[in-house]
């Protein structure tokens, strides 16, 4: 018997809370034991979607967006959505979210709606998105003050996203005072405070220039995957959507259906020399034949 393993009078089977083994289960045997078991109860129950869309309806002025939409995320996908101006991009997202209510259907997070999940958010706007009377450190740690998170757990965060992100600039500086490239990280950060299972990226990188949006771009594709945070992207941008995404949306116009799911089976990391490699191209190639021919056309 390994000596690691608990004697027969105090053998048990290591208790389990979520995905973590108990503390006091720490010997390599009992690490191994956890691991097979939670392989074999992996393997014997199917993994549900991260987020699944069934039948969602949507109108605006009696104008129908979605009708009867649907529409799965697996868990760690990366997922960008694009489509043409006003085809409601935005508006599923802010759905999923819980921002903005359905007229029908359901969306699910693991089976859980969006207020029992825990969701992160990325707007547009950054610079409404944030408090401006607060540092932009303590718009960082607003959500986990929310949440009831002690201060040194707040702290420890804090300074594991700083070296995530690898931030070089003052967070005790207010947001006004940090550039647009800056602030928009910031808010990715506040975004990713508090672990989110699924993070909603609305355009992110639109009010940013070409050389900021390419750095930022690179920096949040290495984190994500690092981390394995199942994402949804909107973008208006389809070099972008691609860069981004394990799988790309192609949404038509309204009432809106989907054109076309297109699978990106590009190597990680992506990189901006990735944008010229011919798989790429011709990706963006049957993309732009795709939105010419179902998405562009009314």
């Amino acid at each position: 018997m390994c000596p690691c393993w608990p004697t027969s009078s105090s053998r048990t089977s290591p208790r389990r809370t979520g995905r973590t083994c108990s503390a006091s289960w720490t010997s390599p045997c009992a690490r191994a034991w956890c691991a097979r078991t939670s392989i074999s109860r992996a393997s014997s129950v199917p993994s549900r979607p991260a987020l699944s869309v069934r039948g969602l309806q949507k109108a605006f002025g009696g104008q129908p967006v979605y009708s009867g939409f649907d529409l799965d995320v697996r868990q760690g996908e990366i997922l960008a959505i694009f489509g043409p101006n006003g085809c409601g991009k935005s508006t599923l997202i802010n759905m999923a979210a819980g921002l903005m209510p359905v007229d029908g259907g359901t969306i699910l997070f693991d089976g859980r709606t969006a207020r029992e999940a825990g969701i992160g958010y990325v707007f547009q706007n950054y610079r409404e998105a944030s408090f401006p009377w607060m540092t932009t450190a303590d718009n960082i740690r607003y959500p986990m003050r929310r949440k009831g998170m002690a201060r040194r757990d707040i702290e420890a965060r804090l300074d594991h996203l700083k070296a995530e992100f690898r931030v070089r600039f003052d967070l005790n500086r207010y947001p006004y005072e940090l550039s647009g490239g800056q602030q928009q990280l910031a808010s990715i950060m506040r975004a990713l405070a508090v672990q989110p299972e699924v993070l909603f990226l609305d355009e992110p990188f639109s009010a940013l220039d070409y050389e900021t949006t390419l750095s930022l771009r690179t920096l949040l594709q290495e984190v994500l995957k690092r981390l394995s945070i199942t994402t949804i992207l909107v973008s208006h941008d389809l070099e972008e959507s691609i860069a981004l995404a394990d799988r790309v949306l192609m949404l038509t116009r309204r009432p809106t259906t989907i054109a076309d799911d297109m699978p990106v089976p590009l190597p990680w990391p992506r990189t901006p020399d990735t944008l010229s490699d011919p798989a790429f191209v011709a990706l963006k190639k049957r993309a732009l034949d795709v939105f010419t021919a179902s998405v562009a056309v009314a």
